[in-house]
C-alpha cells in the first residue's frame, strides 16, 4: 500500500501547542513535518491514506475547537 499525505493549516498562535503535543505523542506509523508559513504552518501528515486523512480531520477540528 502507498503512503498518503495530507496537509492542515494551523493559525500561528495555534502552532507551538500543536507542536507541543504531536512531540509528546507517538504517532507511529504516522510521520509529520512542519512547514512555517507567513501567517501560521502547514502540518503534514503521511503514512497509510485512512490514518493520514484522520489525523488532517482531527487537527482541522481542533483549530476550530480551541
Amino acid at each position: 500500500m502507498h503512503d498518503a499525505t495530507y496537509v492542515a493549516f494551523v493559525p500561528a498562535a495555534k502552532r507551538a501547542e500543536l507542536r507541543a503535543i504531536l512531540r509528546s505523542e507517538d504517532t507511529k506509523p504516522l510521520a509529520w513535518r512542519e512547514q512555517r508559513t507567513l501567517f501560521g504552518s502547514e502540518f503534514y501528515f503521511s503514512g497509510p491514506p485512512a490514518l493520514a486523512r484522520k489525523a488532517q480531520a482531527y487537527v482541522s477540528e481542533w483549530v476550530i475547537r480551541r
